[in-house]
Parts: structure tokens; C-alpha cells; sequence
């Protein structure tokens, strides 16, 4: 049975838990059994290859906390030994009272945050087992236990199951939907910021991790991983990916995310990145490369927007601001913002894009269409890239246009944004309008000169808006159903006020 067939079948189990309520609740549980599993065949290779050289490995958890002991025992002949098993009251009883306290308390036993003991307990921390009946729990374990993660085809198949559980926890709706970004946009930022190894980077609003995995794929991906000397991968490993998430859920499922794509230590901490005052960062503070899409709508407090030389209560400008600080020398930056940051003029939008415009160099901006983050939003949105290596000076622009109208159903896919990834390595290929071609032109370039009150929206000159043209008698008729209109309304107001 296949990786995919086994989470189906424990969603459908898990769905008739009194304790489990939506994708939301299933992806977390199903999420920590996934990973203990994961973490005891991470730990028996561990074992297996320090004795191969003739040397001891010190297991994480205390042996009869492994899963061999507690999750599914085994009996001389390898099948499950229904003696020590566990399961009903008595399991519940066990995970509730003696193991998920054993799992919390490693955060405060462990003094080293790149320690994998610290990891555990920073996981745990936020998490409580929500599966109500131990026979359902029972029959999750069992069927778990039948994955192998010590094998690499069935991890890379892990790795894209889990993708799917968190795409489904964001379609889900609600909250949740901050938790995913669509693969093809990450894929495209992650390729089009120039990652090398050595780089450090970083997303201050991390949800799931995604922006984190996929540029670790991008650095290991295929022939890659086999070239790299191990110092570059104890680097990759160790001292490459950071980020921050406020919420418990995200911070949770980010680093299970990162850990199951093979992240072993990622510095992802817990926290609202934005009370953090910005004037004191230093350059050893600062990242390489940022990737991210932040939260954008919400509404900070007061205490909050003292952390920023320009007071806002718009996440989005806090968040840009943040980023703009957090930037190395030299380093780029690949950032989701939603339109109102571009075309927005009043104070404090202004000021920050000021700053943006003379400080940092914002070489890219793609405009994104309607619908990329359906069903949990329709604000329109565009990627946003500066690096800092001087002053603005022209900027590029790309309208990405899918063939169909977004919707929830038809999401956006790689092959709709693929050409901007292919201009934006070969700038000689750009603004083909210039050029005679039939192919509609979907990119474009302005000199910062030219824009006015610090206006950014992107305004395809290409598109040609279609006249319509009518007879004066089609003008005529169509303005007599106008008032016909208006004076209907007029009575249905008048009718109002009267009653």
C-alpha cells in the first residue's frame, strides 16, 4: 500500500474521532505520530551506520519511550504483540499523562536550540494528542507502523503526502489557509533568487515551512546533494534555513515539514516577529536571501508599530519594513505582498516605499492574477523582489496570465509563471513588444524616474483596453435603461423613507 493510500485511510479513521474537527485537527494528529515514527527510523540508522564504524549512538528518547516499545511492540516472530500493546483507555491514559510530558519537558532539559532533543520539545511544546478513543489511536499506530522512512523513495514520497495534508488543511478554510502558499509560486521565488550554498535564509512569517523546503530541494535536489563536501552539508543542515511563526499550529506543522523533507535542524523559532525593534538589528542579525509571504489585512497595536521608524497598523508595511532590515549586504529579497502596498499613497505607504526605492534596488515585480489564494482569499497579490545593492533604477515588470479564470478548483500551476522564471534568467530575451512577434507581450520595463507619488502597481501597457463601439441609437436605448434603473431605485428609497 502506498504512503498517499495509508493517510487516506487514517483521515478516513481519524474523521470519526469525537475528539478530531475538520483538516485542521487531522493533519496535527496525524502529523506528531508521523514524525515519532519518523524520528525512530532516523534514530535506528543513526545506530545502524555508528556501528558499522565501531561507535555507540545515544539515542534521543529513553528506550521504553521508542516506538518499538510503547507505539507498536513486536513479538519474536515481528508481528505486533497484542500482550504490550497498548490500546482504549490504557493508551490514551499513557500518551496524555506519561509520554507527551516526557516529549514537552526536552525544551527546558536542553540548553542547545541546533540540538535535536530541543527540536522535540519546541514541537511539543504547542501540541496535545486531540484522538479521543484509544481504538482509534490503536489502529492509526498500526497502520504507520507499516511505513519505512529509512528507505529514501518512500521519504521523498512522505515528504509530497504531507504537502498534500497541509494544502488540504489550508483549503479547509479559516485561519488555516495562511498556512499555504501555492508550490508553483514558491517554486518560482525560490528559483529566481539566486540560493547558493553558504547563504543563509530566511522567512520571518514561515507557516508550513514551504518557502524553507523548497529552497533545500533547490540546493540538494538531484546530483546536487552528491556534490556537496560534508562540511557544505553540515552547513545546509545547520546553518542555513531561519525563521520565525507566530502561531502554534504553524510553527508546529513548519517544523514538522522541514524536518520530514530532511531540514535536521532547522533555526525556526516561535514568536510574533514584528515585536522585534527593528533599530536594533545588526548586520551579524541579517540574512541573505528572504523569501516569504507575510500575513497581510491584519491590524497591529500601538506598542507593536513603535517597533518601526514608520508607525502602521498594516501588517504589510510592518512586514516590509521588517524584511528591508533584515537584509545583508548584497543580499536579495522575494517577498508576496498584496496590491494596496503598491499602488497605496498615503503617509506611511509612501514613506516606506521611499525608503525602499532609494535604498534598496527593486529590480522585479510580477502582478499576480485574481484568485492565487482561493478559497481563503481573493486579495490580489504580486511578488515583490529588491536586493541590496544600491538605488533603484528600472524595474522589470511581469504580468503572470493564465489561460482560465483562478478558482479554488483550477489553481495557478508552475507552466503559467514558467515563462517569467525563464525571462527573468535571460534579460535579453525581455520586452519582445519591441520586437515583431505575435505572441502577446506580458513584460515591460519602467525607469523609477517615471513613477509618480511612488505608484508601483503594474500596468500591463500591452493591454489594450477593447472600445466598444455603439450606434447612437444602441447609446440612446442603453441610457433610458439606465434611468429606468435609477428611477426605480429612487422609488424603492422614496418607499423607504416614507414607511
Amino acid at each position: 500500500m502506498s504512503i498517499q493510500n495509508s493517510i487516506d485511510r487514517i483521515t478516513d479513521i481519524l474523521r470519526r474521532d469525537d475528539g478530531i474537527s475538520g483538516a485542521m485537527h487531522y493533519t496535527e494528529q496525524i502529523s506528531w505520530i508521523l514524525f515519532l515514527k519518523f524520528l525512530n527510523d532516523y534514530e535506528d540508522n543513526n545506530a545502524d551506520e555508528a556501528f558499522l564504524e565501531g561507535k555507540d549512538y545515544n539515542y534521543v528518547l529513553r528506550k521504553d519511550l521508542r516506538w518499538n516499545q510503547w507505539a507498536c511492540p513486536k513479538d519474536e516472530n515481528g508481528k505486533l504483540d497484542v500482550k504490550r500493546a497498548l490500546t482504549g483507555d490504557d493508551l490514551i491514559e499513557f500518551v496524555n499523562n506519561t509520554f507527551f510530558p516526557y516529549l514537552k519537558a526536552f525544551k527546558s532539559t536542553t540548553n542547545n536550540p541546533k540540538a535535536l532533543s530541543y527540536k522535540i520539545g519546541a514541537i511539543f511544546e504547542y501540541l496535545d494528542n486531540r484522538i479521543a478513543s484509544g481504538h482509534t489511536l490503536r489502529e492509526v499506530l498500526d497502520i504507520i507502523d507499516g511505513l519505512d522512512f529509512q528507505s529514501s523513495d518512500e521519504l521523498f514520497e512522505l515528504s509530497q503526502v504531507y504537502e498534500t495534508l497541509l494544502k488540504s488543511m489550508g483549503n479547509d478554510g479559516g485561519n488555516s489557509g495562511e498556512f499555504y502558499t501555492p508550490r508553483a509560486i514558491i517554486k518560482a521565488m525560490v528559483e529566481t533568487t539566486d540560493i547558493k550554498v553558504g547563504d543563509t535564509i530566511y522567512d520571518g512569517a514561515a507557516g508550513s515551512g514551504g518557502f524553507l523546503v523548497e529552497a533545500f530541494d533547490f540546493l540538494t535536489a538531484g546530483e546536487k546533494k552528491e556534490k556537496l563536501s560534508a562540511k557544505e552539508w553540515k552547513t545546509i543542515q545547520n546553518d542555513t534555513f531561519f525563521g520565525q511563526e507566530k502561531t502554534s499550529l504553524g510553527y508546529v506543522m513548519g517544523m514538522m515539514n522541514m524536518i520530514l523533507h530532511g531540514i535536521e535542524s532547522p533555526n525556526v523559532f516561535k514568536g510574533n516577529t514584528l515585536t522585534q525593534n527593528i533599530r536594533d538589528y545588526q548586520e551579524k542579525d541579517r540574512h541573505n536571501v528572504i523569501l516569504a509571504n507575510p500575513p497581510f489585512g491584519g491590524k497591529e497595536k500601538k506598542q507593536i508599530q513603535q517597533n518601526f521608524p514608520v508607525e502602521s497598523n498594516a501588517t504589510e508595511i510592518l512586514f516590509l519594513q521588517h524584511f528591508m532590515k533584515m537584509l545583508k549586504l548584497k543580499g536579495r529579497a522575494s517577498i508576496i505582498v498584496p496590491e494596496g502596498v503598491l499602488f497605496q499613497t498615503n503617509n506611511a505607504f509612501t514613506k516606506v516605499k521611499q525608503t525602499l526605492l532609494e535604498n534598496f534596488n527593486v529590480h522585479t515585480i510580477v502582478s499576480l492574477p485574481a484568485g492565487v489564494f482561493l478559497p481563503y482569499s481573493g486579495v490580489k497579490t504580486n511578488l515583490l523582489y529588491f536586493d541590496r545593492k544600491g538605488a533603484t533604477n528600472d524595474i522589470w515588470y511581469y504580468d503572470v496570465t493564465p489561460p482560465y479564470k483562478l478558482t479554488k478548483n483550477k489553481p495557478i500551476l508552475y507552466e503559467h509563471i514558467e515563462e517569467f522564471v525563464h525571462l527573468f534568467h535571460y534579460p535579453k530575451k525581455r520586452n519582445a513588444s519591441s520586437k515583431k512577434t505575435d505572441k502577446p507581450c506580458n513584460d515591460w520595463t519602467i525607469n523609477v524616474a517615471d513613477i509618480k507619488d511612488y505608484d508601483l502597481s503594474a500596468k500591463n501597457p500591452h493591454k489594450v483596453v477593447e472600445v466598444v463601439h455603439l450606434s447612437p441609437k444602441e447609446l440612446l436605448t442603453a441610457i433610458k435603461q439606465n434611468d429606468t434603473e435609477i428611477s426605480n431605485l429612487m422609488n424603492q428609497i422614496e418607499s423607504l423613507i416614507d414607511g
